[in-house]
């Protein structure tokens, strides 16, 4: 189990990420660019997902491909999950009641990897 707390905890530390926000919820950017944001679950999103629609708060995270997104989703689910309206965007969200810590931090930092330029990333790699 895991708070919105532990979500900044790991994204401030990767070097580069800022905190701001994206439609009006919290949300961390590396370069400008969002690797991990607060997503409240939609009404829509609710209706769509029914009895498996996880209680808490939720937050989301690019993944490399929808190959990934998929894989993810059946490994890790109902942890790690999508709604239609992430259809064709490289992202899953994940529910924060129920997510490992350590699970959570490998995904926020794949999703940085993902947007960071390249000597960020080798500055968190120590090179």
């Amino acid at each position: 189990m895991a708070a919105l707390t532990d979500v900044e905890r790991i994204a401030i530390a990767l070097p580069g990420a800022e905190e701001g926000t994206s439609y009006g919820n919290r949300a961390w950017k590396v370069k400008g660019k969002t690797f991990v944001w607060e997503r409240p679950l939609r009404n829509r999103d609710e209706e769509e997902l029914g009895d498996e629609a996880p209680e808490g708060v939720i937050v989301g995270v690019r993944v490399e491909d929808e190959t990934a997104k998929e894989v993810l989703c059946e490994n890790e689910g109902p942890v790690v999950f999508t709604v239609s309206h992430f259809k064709g965007y490289n992202a899953v969200l994940i529910a924060l009641d129920l997510v490992d810590p350590g699970l959570l931090e490998d995904l926020v930092t794949d999703s940085w990897r993902l947007l960071a330029p390249p000597r960020l990333t080798k500055e968190l790699d120590g090179e």
